[in-house]
Parts: structure tokens; C-alpha cells; sequence
């Protein structure tokens, strides 16, 4: 529980020393946002502060910090570090210099904001790619929600209806409608669900793995455990995918395609740390809490105390046919039976909101965020809801496409989840590097993102060329390709640098 406590600790000094030091580099003033500037009654609409967090943070949040801190968990306590410093040095940089940047920028969205700063090649490729990415989401947060709503009452294919009817009603209507006034709900309960099980653990202290106990010996210890093998980490090698699977919690690009819906809500630009940079800082915590929260469930026997005697009944009799803990209880069921069995019937219901509500509010901002990248592309407003229309009609087909393969593939789910995290991440590596040139042109200190740039550029280069979704090469040749790559972006990016000091003398 000491690095835990820590980590929490930690997070919230980062907030207060290192984000204000970003906040300065950045330098808010007290120009007019595109709220006010451009107020449209549609997208730009000038909206309370604290409602702009609780938006934000749903929006960057959904189930990300949870399903991804408990799958993180079968790295033992060095996802603490992962979470804390990603956090702060990297994350929540990302989230609030890009959601300034849009500011800045009349509220532009991500592909606009790469092709100023890249090119305008790497804008095209950001378009299709964050478009892409936006239909993943939104496909993957109709899916699984119907597939638990299917437990309760109804049928998996009525509850898909309806929640496509619902998304798209949401991306057509102004912000203020249905995301302003339900959003900051969920948020509400998100948060009060993290805060009720960090009190949990505070009240029951249990044996949790330490960073300087356990950091190299809970492979061997754990693993077998419930993992059910000893050539996991073997095949998913802590460097790179750990950085890939816990995401939200830490860094995300996604989030990136989010900060511009609430950069054009914002009445002033100092308003930007807390709604951006606390954002993701309380993201963090909820993370570092499910972490946590899963470290005891699997690794010390915590599922015994929340489950019932007829569930550990189940699992023992499928255990001796080889399954495991972790595939007996996977994310959403872990959520379900830690708040139920800590929290009682009130947990149920929170527990039903995080992982029903949460996907399906990321869900329809995700395609509002897509309407908004093309309309941008296109140069057509979105005043009039005929040309709203005319962008959504296709893109909602087109998920719908996707939706049905998904359904018919059985592996399909999986499949797309895989891509979306890889993909998720390297949207961090473009947002990083946009931010970087741009702190390059205004004399900044660009050091504060430069190296999360090129970090991530290296974990998503080494997942590229490890993982069996891809190449799938020997981690010889992976990791030395990793190398290779980290030299060519910083020989590349000083060269650049190098010329553009030159320019600008």
C-alpha cells in the first residue's frame, strides 16, 4: 500500500508543480477563445468550467483507465510507474498543449493542427487515420455494452439499435443538449466509484506488491498463478506492451481528438490547466485505483472475498480444466464483482454505469469528434443540420459496415480492440511531435515534449515490429530496430531543428 499511496501522492504534486511549469510554457493570456469568437449554438458554445471538466474527463476517460489498469495489472507494481510518471510527463502534457494548440487555433481539430505543423502528406494521413480510429471506437462502445445489457433484459441486436439511434441523435445535436447536461452524471459517478474503492483500500490495508520488493519478483511468483502460463512476458515483453496496454491512464492519443470538442466550449484560455491537464491527472488516479484494486483481486486472493461461494465453486471445477483467473474473470466482470462485493447494490449500479454508460458516452463523442475532422476537411459548416447529415449519413453506414463484420467474425471484437490500441498510441506520437515543432517555432522550451515524442515513437515502432498482430520479429532484431529508429528520429528532428534556427535568424 506505500507505493501505492506515493503514486497517489505523486500525482497530484504533478499537478501542481509540473503542470503549472507547463502552463507557463505554454503561456495562456486573455485573448477571445472560439467560443466566443466563433459561438455558433452548435459545437463552439460557451460552457461552465467545472461542466467543461466533467465532459472532458468522460470523454478522455470512458472505460480507458479501468479495462486498461486491470489488464496493466499483469505487470505487477512497475504499472505504477507507467501510470505516475507517463502521467504527468507525457499524458497530460499531450492532453493540455494539444487542447491549447486547438485554442490557439480557432479550435481546430487534430488533422488541422498536424498538417500546420508537419505538412500537409502527414495531415492527409491524420485524417483518414484519426477518422478511422474515431469508427473504432464508436464500433467497439456499441458493441460490448450490448453484449452486457444482453445479460439484463432484451436482445444483443435491440440494445445495438438503440444505442446507435442514441449516437446519433448525440452527434447531431448541439453540445449543450444531451452532452452537456448527462455527461457531467457519469463523470460524477465515475469518480465517486474510484473514491469509494480508495477507501476501501485504505479500510482493508491488504498486502499489495511493493515497487522495491516485488518489481522483479512477481513474474515467476504470480504469473503462473493466474495468468495460467509461464511464457507470458515472454509473449507480451513488458517494453512495449505495457505502454500499449495501459493507455488512458497514462498517455493517449485519442485524447487529442477530444480536447478540441471542449477547446471550443472554453470562455477564457486560463481556464486550460485544470480542464486539460486535471483531466488527466485524475485519470491517472482512477487508474492507480483499479490497478491497485486488481493486484489484490488476482495476486493475493482478493476475489475470494467478493465473489460468491457457488462463483469460486465455478471457477475451481474450470480451473482444473485449465482456465485460468484471468480468463474466468476478464475486465468487465472484474469491475462488476469488485464494486457488488465492496460496495454492495450501490456498487452494482455505479459498476453498471462505468461499463455500460462510460464506452457509450466515449462512443458518441467519438463520432461527433469524426463529424467534426471532416466538416473541417470539407470547409463545410455545421450550422444547418442538412449538412451535418450530409457527413454523418456515410460515416454512420459505414460503422455500421464495420459493426457487422465484427459481429460475424468471432474473433472480430479482438481484432479491432488490438488495432485500435496500437493505433491509439501512435495518434500520441503525431500529437507529440505537432506540439514539439510548434514549441520550436515559438522559442519554447520543447524539451517537455520532446521526449515523450521520441519515446513513444520507440514503443510504438517496438510493438510494430514485435507483436504477432504485425511482423511479429525475434526480440533481437525488434529491439535493434527500435534503436535504429530512435536514432533516425533524432537525427531527422535536429536536422530539421538545425535549418529552422537558420530560417528564423
Amino acid at each position: 500500500m506505500i507505493s501505492f499511496a506515493l503514486s497517489l501522492v505523486a500525482l497530484v504534486l504533478g499537478y501542481f508543480l509540473y503542470g503549472r511549469l507547463i502552463e507557463r510554457v505554454f503561456g495562456p493570456d486573455d485573448r477571445p477563445t472560439p467560443a466566443v469568437s466563433k459561438a455558433d449554438g452548435v459545437d463552439y458554445i460557451v460552457l461552465p468550467g467545472w461542466k467543461i471538466f466533467m465532459i472532458q474527463f468522460l470523454n478522455i476517460a470512458g472505460t480507458g483507465p479501468i479495462f486498461g489498469a486491470i489488464m496493466g495489472a499483469w505487470f505487477g507494481p512497475v504499472a505504477y510507474l507507467w501510470i505516475v510518471l507517463g502521467c504527468i510527463f507525457a499524458g497530460a502534457v499531450h492532453d493540455f498543449l494539444s487542447g491549447m494548440l486547438s485554442v490557439r487555433h480557432g479550435g481546430a481539430g487534430l488533422p488541422e493542427l498536424v498538417g500546420r505543423y508537419l505538412g500537409r502528406t502527414t495531415k492527409n494521413v491524420m485524417l483518414v487515420f484519426s477518422v478511422l480510429l474515431l469508427m473504432m471506437v464508436g464500433v467497439v462502445f456499441v458493441y460490448s455494452p450490448a453484449i452486457i445489457m444482453e445479460t439484463l433484459w432484451g436482445t444483443k441486436t435491440a440494445w445495438i439499435i438503440g444505442i446507435f439511434v442514441y449516437y446519433i441523435i448525440a452527434t447531431m445535436l448541439p453540445i449543450d443538449k444531451i452532452i452537456g447536461k448527462i455527461y457531467p452524471l457519469f463523470a460524477f459517478s465515475l469518480l465517486f466509484m474510484a473514491a469509494a474503492l480508495l477507501v476501501g483500500l485504505f479500510v482493508k490495508m491488504p498486502q499489495l506488491p511493493e515497487l522495491w520488493t516485488d518489481m522483479g519478483s512477481y513474474t515467476a511468483a504470480h504469473q503462473s498463478q493466474w495468468l495460467g502460463t509461464d511464457s507470458f512476458m515472454a509473449k507480451n515483453p513488458l517494453f512495449p506492451c505495457l505502454f500499449i496496454t495501459i493507455a488512458c491512464g497514462a498517455i493517449s492519443g485519442f485524447h487529442a481528438t477530444q480536447s478540441p470538442l471542449m477547446a471550443r466550449c472554453m470562455k477564457s484560455e486560463r481556464q486550460g490547466r485544470p480542464i486539460f491537464y486535471g483531466a488527466m491527472i485524475t485519470e491517472g488516479m482512477v487508474a492507480l485505483i483499479w490497478a491497485t484494486a486488481s493486484m489484490y483481486f488476482f495476486y493475493y486472493g482478493g476475489w475470494r472475498e467478493v465473489v460468491s461461494a457457488d462463483t469460486v465453486n465455478a471457477f475451481m471445477s474450470q480451473a482444473d480444466g485449465g482456465k485460468t483467473l484471468v480468463q474466468f474473470f476478464d475486465a468487465p466482470t472484474v469491475v462488476k464483482e469488485i464494486c457488488s462485493g465492496w460496495l454492495g447494490l450501490f456498487g452494482g449500479i455505479l459498476a453498471l454505469l462505468g461499463v455500460v454508460a462510460a464506452p457509450i458516452t466515449s462512443g458518441d463523442t467519438a463520432f461527433r469528434s469524426a463529424r467534426l475532422i471532416v466538416a473541417e476537411a470539407l470547409k463545410l459548416e455545421q450550422r444547418s443540420i442538412r449538412k451535418r447529415l450530409y457527413i454523418c449519413i456515410p460515416m454512420f453506414a459505414a460503422a455500421i459496415l464495420l459493426l457487422a463484420w465484427q459481429m460475424e467474425n468471432p474473433n472480430g471484437f479482438n481484432v479491432i480492440w488490438q488495432y485500435f490500441g496500437w493505433s491509439n498510441q501512435t495518434m500520441s506520437v503525431f500529437t507529440l511531435w505537432t506540439i514539439t515543432v510548434y514549441l520550436v517555432q515559438q522559442r519554447k522550451p520543447f524539451i517537455v515534449t520532446l521526449i515523450p515524442a521520441l519515446f513513444m515513437t520507440v514503443v510504438c515502432s517496438t510493438f510494430l515490429l514485435i507483436s504477432q498482430q504485425a511482423f511479429g520479429l525475434h526480440p533481437t532484431i525488434a529491439y535493434t530496430g527500435s534503436v535504429v529508429v530512435l536514432v533516425v528520429a533524432l537525427v531527422w528532428f535536429f536536422a530539421w531543428y538545425r535549418k529552422q534556427n537558420k530560417i528564423t535568424k
